[in-house]
């Protein structure tokens, strides 16, 4: 199990960005380094979707309908996972979590992503 910190999100007009982090504090670099990561979202009275993966290769694979507007990225060194989403819309607001992909059991608290259109 890999304890992760989610945060960046907030309040974004419709067509802006926001940068969401995935912190690993309690992990030794070599086994965050071993692991492929995701980011997922869930919005209210909706499951929790896979938005995007990276490999330990740091290989991106998105969901096609983000494919256009998010990037992930990991900083091994930093033992942190980002998604970087730009002209963001209002289907977009959700509570994002990343957790090691596949999913571990437990989830972090994630962060919230609202769009005022």
């Amino acid at each position: 199990q890999v304890y992760l910190v989610e945060s960046g999100g907030g309040l974004v007009q419709a067509g802006g960005s926001l940068r969401l982090a995935c912190k690993a504090p309690r992990s030794i670099t070599s086994v965050f380094n071993s692991k492929s990561f995701a980011w997922y979202r869930q919005a209210p009275g909706k499951q929790r979707d896979l938005v995007a993966t990276i490999s330990t290769d740091r290989t991106p694979n998105y969901v096609d309908s983000m494919k256009d507007r998010f990037t992930i990225s990991r900083d091994n060194a930093r033992k942190t996972v980002y998604l970087q989403m730009t002209n963001l819309k209002p289907e977009d607001a959700a509570v994002y979590y990343c957790n090691s992909y596949p999913a571990q059991q437990n989830w972090g608290q994630g962060t919230q992503v609202t769009v005022s259109s």
